[in-house]
């Protein structure tokens, strides 16, 4: 009798750790993670790999020439320049957190090739629209 429920609290052990390995493997591909400007710029390997880095846009630093868009991220108070070709999203915005996906070249400037607005989780709707006056 002892047998059968040291084998049965074994089996639902290895069963549970199992679903648990499963579980990890599966959300490790989902969960995506991004680094500060300081940590892109102290790690020296960052030249080396793909990055995502996230941060807010410093006011006054977002210049626009052709398809070239040119803006600082900043966190934890260090920066770092951003240089993407093409259009970033419409809700891209001087004083809002982004997050760039590309690679930081030796000269210490971010090349990014996509360019994504973060955006709180509250929902807020929009005004009301005012009635015009000869509606009545």
């Amino acid at each position: 009798m002892i047998r059968r429920r040291t084998g049965r609290i074994t089996l639902v052990g290895v069963l549970l750790a199992a679903g648990g390995v499963l579980v990890t493997g599966a959300l490790r591909d989902t969960l995506t993670y991004y680094r500060t400007p300081g940590e892109v710029l102290t790690d020296p390997g960052a030249t080396r790999e793909r990055v995502r880095l996230g941060g807010e846009v410093v006011p006054g630093s977002l210049r626009r020439d052709g398809d070239l868009v040119v803006f600082r991220l900043a966190a934890a108070g260090r920066e770092i320049t951003v240089r993407q070709r093409g259009v970033p999203p419409e809700t891209f915005r001087e004083g809002e957190d982004a997050v760039v996906e590309g690679t930081l070249a030796v000269d210490g400037i971010f090349r990014a090739d996509q360019v994504l607005v973060r955006h709180g989780n509250e929902y807020r709707p929009s005004a009301a629209p005012t009635e015009p006056p000869d509606a009545r």
